[in-house]
């Protein structure tokens, strides 16, 4: 009886993980922080087209896009909405140049730049990973406001490591930094 129950386990572990879905750009959360930010919807969302990147589209893993028609009082000028990568536990090592291939994790998250290319908000919303979950706590993603592209983030120098987290602390780390300077490559 117990082997059956740790193969079932094993085996809806081992799917999880074939079967992840598109990332969900119209998120309730993303929705809601845009409100927050006197966005109203979504539809003031203007999608940058990858040919103003130096790189093919699948390689963002995710969307930038232009607010237009922004109100006056929004500070929110673009926001990137997209996916990392991370390793299953014991899966990998190295994390920051993960495929979506199925033989990793993933959590979605959305960024919000201001006129100057500045992070203004960072929110993990769909987190599918088994380990590294204490990266969504808004406490923690608060390190990233005010990152401009001019210095390098490094774990556990300008940005706390979490311990039982490091693949997912890695992974988002790199993956705002590479974000943030994809988008000041634009004009």
């Amino acid at each position: 009886m117990n082997k059956s129950i740790v193969l079932i386990f094993c085996l809806l572990i081992g799917l999880a993980g074939f079967g992840q879905s598109e990332i969900e750009y119209q998120n309730k959360r993303l929705i809601s922080s845009l409100k927050k930010n006197n966005i109203s919807d979504y539809s003031l969302l203007e999608e940058i087209s990858m040919a103003a990147f130096s790189i093919k589209p699948s390689e963002t893993n995710g969307r930038f896009y232009k607010v237009s028609k922004n109100p006056e009082k929004s500070e929110v000028k673009y926001v990137f909405v997209g996916r990392v990568n991370s390793c299953r536990a014991g899966g990998c090592c190295n994390y920051v140049n993960i495929s979506g291939n199925g033989e990793s994790e993933y959590f979605d998250y959305f960024i919000f730049f201001d006129s100057a290319k500045t992070v203004r908000l960072v929110e993990v919303y769909n987190y599918e990973a088994t380990h590294g979950y204490e990266i969504t706590a808004k406490g923690w993603l608060k390190q990233f406001v005010g990152f401009s592209g001019n210095k390098t983030l490094e774990v556990n120098k300008n940005i706390d490591g979490i311990s039982g987290a490091t693949v997912s602390v890695f992974a988002i780390t790199n993956d705002v930094q590479e974000r943030t300077k994809l988008l000041k490559s634009i004009n």
